[in-house]
């Protein structure tokens, strides 16, 4: 993607079933689930490189034995961070104590991080500071194990400050604003309450408090515990978690925004933001492997119990696209088809945009995900290609010669890599005109490929903000000194904010957006602005279910073609040569290339959740009051 955008988080578990001396028997460590978690992480660097953290919990440890161990990272190379700190204060310990290296009793009652239960988390900051505090698994500490919770997900919640207000009402006093910290503890809320009941029952049936607690932890219904935490939640969240005695649960949302897959054997389960992952890391077929349904919860008791179960009414299931454009790793078998469908669907287009005229193009890629659709766009280039020979040479007949035959079969469309991004630059004198050439140079071209009579078509998977395009791509491949530049878009075009993860918050940030803005003003019909303004003032007041989009209105006299058009006037500067056309995915081939993940609000404005409607209303009033701040 040209215009980096972030995307928060990835989650990894394990649940290790069998005692930790199974692991060092049959795999020759009891640093099993250790090694487990880091590759389950490492895997998911993509999701996240602004932080990660790791906590773990023993099982059935003495009194006065630290039972939770947890560390994170804000390095520049967090995951790395993580378990170098990992492995120091396990070669400390061993330093000290040589000839404990290999019983495995003194380890749990001694050694961090060795233990049954794992979470793992990598994070990137859309939202708040990049500060350690900020980075997962976030911890509620307890003196009884049953209370002390460790929280971690890929979550963003459209209405955190009611669930805020929410824990104010029942008292509480919480320290954050922040929809971990108040989803955190409106689950440990829910748990004292239960704790707090099961006792008093159990005191009626004559246990003492010591005698209570392990019959606590085994009554503790984590269902009806998440059921009442999660009532009044709107948004897209896998949300994992584990309760110091042993419970752990990951809950989705009912419209399944946020992905979470899990697998399970007599050994292990283990959990994760993305199918490969957990393919590769346990060599496991994709058959074995589940996704967590929407609006339901993966539960896991100490003594080993696994069960899902439904914690809210699922919705309409609308997983974010977004996720198998970009975000998501291509080496999941489903979602590499879909990024080659998307760039073949998308070649229709692009053949109106350079007259058919295949034999006078050139086709290439934004590296580096932007790989696949071209590997798309390359087979429906040849399909089409194809198709012509056949036609010239049946319609030939007879009067073909064998050496013109050979011709038209030996014809290919042209392929090649062009865009190469350079090594990171840094930004190092503060002046912008400096700053703007310095980003110029972010990519390299290959020269000595492209005529002057060439079109040059070049795939990306989204053109977000197109400041990159801008300042960098289209000024360099016109070094070229093509007929001709197409660019083009795997993903439609970005309309409206994300409030479920994605750090696309602000309606002015987006190139369609502005481009709408450019053509009212063109129509004399800015008196929309005020329109959609005023509708989105109004429903201020109203309850989330209530409230629609306002701000479809903005899109609703143009054609996407308008847009697009308007689009490449904005990114075509003065110093271009070339004619700059601009070609987006139509949302129907979008659907049809991705049909089980249908999320497509940043496209149509239909979000899923009633929350998203009113952050987008709230998104255009601080457009339009020129607030350059975040709607949720």
């Amino acid at each position: 993607m040209s215009d980096a955008i972030k995307h928060e988080c990835g989650i990894a578990m394990v649940r290790l079933l069998k005692p930790l001396q199974f692991y060092k028997d049959k795999y020759g460590s009891a640093f099993y689930g250790l090694n487990k978690m880091y590759l389950l992480m490492e895997k998911q660097h993509n999701r996240g490189q602004d932080g990660a953290g790791l906590a773990s919990i023993k099982f059935n440890v003495q009194p006065g034995t630290r039972y939770i161990s947890r560390v994170r990272s804000n390095a520049n190379q967090p995951i790395q961070d993580v378990f170098a700190k990992i492995n120091k204060r396990l070669n400390d310990l061993n330093a000290v104590f040589p000839d404990k290296k290999e019983d495995l009793e003194w380890q749990l009652e001694n050694a961090p991080y060795i233990g049954n239960l794992y979470l793992g988390h990598v994070r990137y900051g859309t939202f708040g500071s990049n500060s350690i505090e900020s980075v997962h698994p976030f911890l509620r500490q307890s003196n009884w194990m049953h209370k002390s919770l460790i929280v971690a997900g890929n979550f963003n919640m459209t209405n955190s400050k009611r669930l805020f207000n929410d824990l104010v009402e029942i008292g509480q006093h919480p320290k954050e604003m922040t929809d971990t910290v108040t989803v955190m503890e409106k689950i440990g809320h829910f748990i004292d309450d239960e704790t707090a009941k099961l006792y008093q029952q159990l005191k009626k049936e004559g246990y003492s408090k010591k005698e209570a607690s392990p019959i606590i932890e085994e009554r503790l219904n984590l269902k009806k515990i998440l059921k009442k935490s999660a009532k009044n939640w709107d948004g897209g969240y896998a949300m994992a978690g584990l309760l110091g005695h042993g419970d752990a649960f990951v809950l989705r949302d009912p419209a399944g925004i946020r992905p979470a897959f899990y697998y399970s054997d007599d050994e292990v389960v283990v959990v994760a933001s993305e199918r490969p992952v957990i393919q590769t890391v346990f060599n496991v077929p994709i058959k074995k492997i589940k996704e967590i349904k929407p609006g339901n919860a993966l539960l896991i008791k100490k003594n080993g119990t696994i069960s899902t179960n439904k914690i809210k009414e699922t919705l309409p299931k609308k997983s974010c696209s977004f996720e198998r454009i970009y975000f998501s790793r291509g080496s999941d078998a489903d979602i590499y088809q879909e990024r080659k469908n998307l760039g073949k669907f998308v070649f229709p287009q692009i053949l109106k945009k350079i007259d058919n005229d295949i034999k006078n193009t050139v086709f290439s890629y934004i590296p580096n995900t932007a790989e696949t659709s071209y590997y798309g766009m390359r087979e429906a280039a040849i399909d089409y290609l194809s198709v012509q020979k056949t036609d010239i040479i049946l319609n030939g007949k007879r009067s073909l010669s064998a050496e013109k035959v050979t011709e038209i079969l030996a014809e290919s469309p042209r392929f090649e890599k062009l865009a190469i991004k350079d090594a990171k630059l840094r930004t190092f004198i503060a002046d912008d005109n400096s700053r703007d050439d310095l980003v110029g140079h972010v990519y390299d071209v290959t020269y000595g490929i492209v005529k002057s009579t060439d079109n040059l078509v070049i795939i990306d998977d989204s053109i977000v903000r197109g400041t990159t395009l801008k300042k960098s791509i289209i000024k360099i491949l016109d070094r070229l000194h093509p007929k001709k530049i197409v660019v083009v878009s795997s993903a439609p075009q970005i309309r409206y904010p994300d409030c479920y993860g994605i750090d696309m918050a602000k309606l002015g940030d987006f190139i369609a957006f502005r481009a709408a803005l450019e053509l009212l003003k063109q129509t004399n019909q800015n008196h929309i602005l005020d329109e959609v303004y005023k509708d989105c003032k109004q429903q201020q007041l109203l309850e989330d279910n209530e409230i629609k989009n306002a701000v479809t209105k903005v899109y609703e006299p143009f054609s996407n073609e308008q847009i697009s058009d308007k689009i490449a006037e904005m990114l075509k500067t003065s110093t271009i040569n070339a004619e700059v056309e601009i070609v987006y995915q139509t949302v129907e081939n979008l659907h049809k290339a991705i049909p089980d993940h249908l999320g497509d609000w940043y496209f149509t404005g239909d979000y899923p959740t009633p929350g998203g409607n009113r952050v987008v209303n709230d998104a255009f009033i601080n457009f339009y009051e020129g607030n350059n701040k975040r709607a949720y």
